[in-house]
């Protein structure tokens, strides 16, 4: 498979660049200075056992060439900009005829959970990922990618549910690329129960530790 990663920052970044180092196929997207530090220098990820760098193709979208038809898109971009990402690739050209809404498998590695409702609008095939990674990106051409032995793990499905070959090729790729990849018929339940568990975030940046076990259950009863 060939991968485009749609929003090569702290997530897109991180998973591009690991599955590059694992022998795929990678596309950047990107935009700005960051796409112009990637293209004059490549994309550099730091991991706590050291740093690489990945020299790959990136682009600021869609081009008229048609893309293979084993073209894997991940979507990385932030919630906000979702409605533009899906709108710029949904008819892309794909090898042999037909679009990318309607050949090629999308996969929404974002956090939140209305992405999907709005990505199966326009693709027929949407795959989310319940995304565990701790990264960040600050500078333009660099990413850091804090987890270790793993730097992260993605758990996948398809959307509304269930779950298929194309994700456990996905993964494969994934546990190559040194992630942790579980397939999951019920990968919603897995990003609404991270939703849930972030509600602690924002009690920790408040009242610091020993948070009282009364107040947590609270939020997450609100929560739910």
């Amino acid at each position: 498979m060939r991968y485009v990663i749609i929003g090569a920052g702290a997530v897109g970044g991180t998973i591009g660049v690991r599955l590059a180092e694992a022998g795929r196929d990678v596309t950047l997207v990107a935009r700005g200075v960051h796409l112009d530090a990637i293209r004059a220098r490549g994309l550099t990820l730091r991991q706590p056992d050291g740093e690489f760098t990945a020299r790959l193709t990136a682009v600021d979208g869609p081009d008229e060439r048609p893309l293979p038809s084993d073209t894997v898109l991940v979507l990385t971009v932030k919630s906000q900009d979702t409605a533009g990402a899906l709108a710029a690739w949904v008819d892309a050209p794909v090898v042999g005829g037909g679009t990318a809404g309607e050949r090629l498998p999308l996969v929404t590695a974002q956090n939140g959970v209305a992405n999907e409702r709005a990505a199966l609008r326009l693709f027929a095939d949407v795959h989310p990922v319940c995304v565990w990674l701790p990264a960040t990106h600050l500078d333009p051409g660099v990413v850091v990618a804090n987890g270790h032995p793993h730097p992260g793990m993605l758990h996948i499905g398809r959307y509304p549910g269930g779950a298929d070959d194309t994700d456990r090729a996905i993964a494969a790729d994934l546990d190559a690329a040194g992630f942790v990849a579980p397939v999951r018929a019920d990968v919603l339940r897995w990003k609404y129960g991270k939703l849930l568990s972030n509600l602690g975030n924002g009690l920790q940046a408040l009242l610091g530790q020993g948070i009282p076990d009364a107040l947590a259950e609270r939020v997450r009863a609100e929560g739910v």
